[in-house]
C-alpha cells in the first residue's frame, strides 16, 4: 500500500510542474505571434519585445529567435541579428531559412566567404529553394566570381522564373563581364516581370550606353529617376551619359544633384572631376579626384587623371607619383598621359 501512496504522490508532485510548463509554453506561443503580427506591420521595436517575452518564457522555440532576428536584421542591427540566427540554427540545424537569412547578414557586413558558406548549407538542406541560389550568386558577384554567380543565377531562375530578383542579377552580372546582348536580354525579362524596379532600368541604360544605344539609354535612365528620384547613382549615370554627350551643363546638374545625395559616391566625384578636366578646371578636377580616392582608393583611372592634370600644372613628381599608384592598381596610362610625360620630361633644345 505504500508503494501505490508514494507513485500517487510522486505523480500528484509532478501535476503542478508539468502545469507550469505547459503554462510557460502558452505564453511563449502567445507572445510569439503577437511578435509575429507587429513583425508583419513593420513594429520592429514592439516585435522584438514581443519575442524576447516568448523567448524568456521558453527559450527552447528556435523561430523565436528566427522571428527576432528577422525583425533586428530588418532594423539595421546585423550583429543582433546575427547572434539570433545563431540560437535558431543550434536548436535546428536543419533550419534552412536561418542559414539564408545568416548569410545575408553576414553580405551585409561584406562577409562574403561567410555568407556564401551559409548559402551553401541551405541549399544542401534544401536544393529547390531560388532564394539561396540567387543570394549566394549575389555574394559571388560581390567576390568578382561572375561565371559561378551567372551559374547560381541560372539555376534561381530555373526554379522560379516569375521571380524578377534573378533576372535582374544575372543581368548585372553579364553587364560585368561583358556579355552586353545577355544583359540587356535579362533586363528585358526583369522589366517584363515588374516594370517598376527602377534599378532594372538603370541597369539597361547602362547596357544601351555601351552599346551605342544613346536614344535608349536616356530614355532608360530618364525612368529610373522617376521611379526613384532620391537615387543618386542614377543621377550620376545618367551625369556621365550627358559628360559623353558633351553636354557639360546638363552633366554638371545631374552630378551635383547625385553629390548633393550622396556625398560617398565615388563615381559621381570621379564622373564631376573629369567634367572640370574637359572644362580645363583643373584645380577643381583635382579636388574632385581626392574626394574620389578619398572614398575609394583603389581607383586605378582616377590616380591616371590626376596624375595628368597635376603634370599639366606643372606637379612633375606628384603626377609620377599617381601613374606609379595606376599602374600598381593594374592601370594603365592614357595616350594623352604618355604623350605630355614624354613632352615635360623630353630631352630640351638649348636656347
Amino acid at each position: 500500500m505504500s508503494r501505490y501512496i508514494c507513485v500517487l504522490f510522486c505523480l500528484l508532485s509532478l501535476a503542478p510542474l508539468a502545469l507550469a510548463q505547459n503554462s510557460r509554453a502558452a505564453s511563449a506561443a502567445s507572445y510569439l505571434e503577437r511578435g509575429n503580427e507587429w513583425l508583419a506591420r513593420g513594429e520592429w521595436d514592439r516585435a522584438i519585445a514581443d519575442y524576447d517575452l516568448a523567448i524568456a518564457f521558453d527559450a527552447r522555440v528556435a523561430v523565436a529567435f528566427y522571428n527576432r532576428g528577422l525583425a533586428r536584421h530588418r532594423k539595421g542591427d546585423l550583429l543582433g541579428a546575427l547572434s539570433d540566427y545563431d540560437h535558431a540554427i543550434e536548436l535546428n540545424p536543419r533550419y534552412a531559412d536561418a542559414y539564408i537569412n545568416r548569410g545575408t547578414a553576414h553580405a551585409g557586413r561584406g562577409q562574403y566567404d561567410a555568407a556564401i558558406g551559409d548559402f551553401s548549407k541551405s541549399i544542401q538542406i534544401n536544393p529547390h529553394n531560388a532564394r539561396a541560389w540567387n543570394n549566394r550568386g549575389k555574394a559571388r558577384a560581390e567576390q568578382g566570381r561572375f561565371a559561378q554567380a551567372v551559374a547560381d543565377f541560372d539555376q534561381a531562375i530555373e526554379l522560379d522564373p516569375r521571380n524578377a530578383d534573378g533576372w535582374s542579377n544575372r543581368c548585372r552580372a553579364h553587364y560585368r563581364q561583358g556579355a552586353l546582348d545577355a544583359a540587356l536580354d535579362d533586363c528585358n525579362q526583369a522589366i517584363k516581370l515588374d516594370g517598376r524596379r527602377p534599378s532594372d532600368w538603370n541597369n539597361r541604360g547602362l547596357a544601351r550606353q555601351l552599346k551605342g544605344e544613346l536614344d535608349g539609354a536616356i530614355a532608360d535612365f530618364d525612368r529610373a529617376i522617376a521611379l526613384d528620384p532620391r537615387q543618386a547613382s542614377f543621377y550620376s549615370n545618367r551625369g556621365r551619359f550627358w559628360l559623353l554627350k558633351g553636354e557639360s551643363e546638363r552633366a554638371l546638374s545631374d552630378l551635383n544633384r547625385a553629390l548633393a545625395l550622396d556625398p560617398k559616391l565615388a563615381d559621381a566625384w570621379t564622373h564631376r572631376g573629369v567634367l572640370w578636366y574637359t572644362k580645363r578646371d583643373f584645380t577643381r578636377a583635382i579636388a574632385d579626384f581626392d574626394e574620389a580616392l578619398k572614398l575609394n582608393p583603389r581607383l586605378a583611372d582616377v590616380y591616371g587623371n590626376r596624375g595628368v592634370a597635376l603634370l599639366i600644372q606643372g606637379k612633375l613628381k606628384e603626377a609620377e607619383a599617381d601613374f606609379a599608384r595606376c599602374r600598381a592598381l593594374g592601370g594603365t596610362l592614357t595616350p594623352e598621359a604618355e604623350r605630355l610625360l614624354r613632352e615635360v620630361k623630353g630631352p630640351r633644345v638649348p636656347r
